[in-house]
């Protein structure tokens, strides 16, 4: 039964992608473990109640602050704003009655199933990357984004992040 068993698990173990396509059918190649699809909408970043609250994020967390109204990232073990603008807003009464389950995550990659990393979605390939949803000047297209928002601006070839009052533009 194990001359049997071992050969089944290596074909469907080599044949198994980590790879996952959100809005689109497939994802354009295999340096991609998370893609998203067009259509003028963005990714909805996690709200913290402040970035000092908290806790294990390692480099490269990206964060929606709702104490700041700002999106963060964690950059060599401290937050960098990506908002600039101060003047967001934010309706938390949605999400106020809410308990956090600690223990909550999603994780996509080769070794999800034991990967530590802290976080809500964790991507855990070393060699993948994930492409943000893609649109057309986001401040322009996107017609109720909501406060924590990223987006490729496909024409201005930048990221963009809405605070809840304001997009800020990010180009390398």
């Amino acid at each position: 039964m194990k001359k049997i068993f071992i050969p089944i698990f290596t074909v469907i173990s080599a044949c198994v992608s980590s790879q996952v396509a959100i809005g689109k059918s497939s994802v354009t190649n295999t340096s991609v473990s998370l893609e998203f699809g067009t259509g003028n909408k963005g990714l909805l970043l996690p709200w913290v109640t402040s970035a000092a609250s908290v806790t294990g994020a390692v480099d490269g967390t990206i964060i929606y602050d709702i104490t700041d109204k700002k999106v963060k990232y964690r950059k060599n073990g401290s937050w960098f704003d990506l908002s600039i603008d101060t003047t967001g807003t934010v309706n938390t009464t949605l999400q106020d009655p809410l308990v956090e389950k600690a223990p909550a995550k999603t994780a996509i990659g080769t070794n999800a199933a034991t990967d530590a990393t802290s976080g809500i979605l964790a991507l855990t390939d070393t060699n993948k990357a994930m492409i943000l949803p893609k649109a057309d000047s986001p401040h322009l297209n996107i017609i109720s984004p909501s406060a924590g928002m990223i987006v490729y601006d496909n024409v201005k070839h930048q990221l963009a992040v809405f605070n809840g009052t304001v997009w800020s533009f990010w180009k390398p």
